[in-house]
């Protein structure tokens, strides 16, 4: 049994990624996952994402786009203002302006940018580059 979905897809989609593959599949699907997808796909970390229904609950594929350098989840979900961000940016991707930060606030799942730019706080979930 899974404890973090989200760590877990993540973790497949790097796999995949660091291996050289094209698609992978994640097996548990969640409305949190298929947003933070959307995300990625926003951004061009990954190609596109194809729900199949398996009657179990369903699965993901994925196509990679071969751009992702490291993503993982942000244990534990450090709340965050607009004035700490900056901090949360440095511990957390390589460089400035490179990769992104998923972010959930009131206003729904985000990127660090969005959230900056709207000023509103909430909570660390993820970051890609």
């Amino acid at each position: 049994m899974a404890i973090d979905t989200l760590s877990q897809a993540l973790s497949n989609i790097l796999n995949a990624e660091k291996v050289g593959k094209s698609e992978c599949t994640i097996k548990v699907v969640s409305k949190v996952i298929t947003k933070v997808l959307d995300i990625m796909k926003a951004h061009d970390y990954i190609k596109e994402y194809e729900y199949l229904n398996d009657n179990k609950g369903g699965v993901m594929k994925v196509k990679l786009a071969g751009t992702i350098n490291n993503c993982s989840v942000i244990k534990p979900r450090f709340s965050f203002t607009n004035k700490t961000l900056e901090k949360y940016e440095q511990r957390y991707l390589p460089a400035k302006d490179l990769g992104l930060i998923i972010v959930s606030t009131s206003k729904g799942l985000m990127t660090q940018a969005e959230a900056r730019e709207k000023k509103i706080g909430g909570k660390l979930i993820s970051f890609v580059y």
